[in-house]
């Protein structure tokens, strides 16, 4: 079963986190998602340094000697019987992207604006599903993001691979 979003009809595309990248020219981390369907291209989201370690943390399964903000939220949602049940990469402008995190409780199933970067953090600790939006998928950047990744790997910069 492909998961929609409630106000479309077009299926989400279903996305795992590949690898995190540093890009030492920006001091910035560099989110490479990758279709579960075995789809040639990446889909990329450049985040803070902060949020691309904590991001790294999930994917290697790191424990902290004290929760970080993420374990925090996660923790919380346990606690309270709240389930993370998917994040979404809803929509994008200019060069931002947005998320939303849908959480189900008893039943009943609402959502909140995030971060990319917050919301895949979370997903990646509650083992939730992350989705990107038909429309955002076919909206990301225009150049050739793939051939541009291979070079900045090549430089051997820091590069974080699952």
């Amino acid at each position: 079963m492909e998961a929609q979003t409630p106000h479309s009809a077009e299926p989400l595309i279903d996305l795992t986190v590949n690898r995190v990248v540093e890009d030492s020219n920006t001091d910035t981390r560099i989110i490479v998602l990758t279709r579960t369907d075995g789809g040639p291209e990446n889909f990329m989201v450049w985040i803070g340094a902060p949020e691309g370690e904590s991001i790294r943390r999930a994917l290697d399964t790191s424990v902290t000697p004290r929760p970080m903000s993420h374990d925090l939220v996660k923790n919380f949602g346990e606690h309270f019987g709240i389930t993370t049940e998917r994040v979404v990469l809803t929509d994008v402008k200019g060069s931002t992207y947005y998320a939303t995190v849908y959480l189900e409780n008893k039943g009943v199933v609402r959502t909140i604006d995030a971060r990319p970067s917050d919301a895949i953090a979370l997903a990646l600790r509650c083992h939730a599903p992350i989705y990107v939006t038909q429309d955002v998928w076919r909206r990301r950047s225009g150049q050739n993001l793939d051939a541009w990744l291979a070079k900045l790997e090549t430089k051997s910069i820091g590069t974080q691979e699952v």
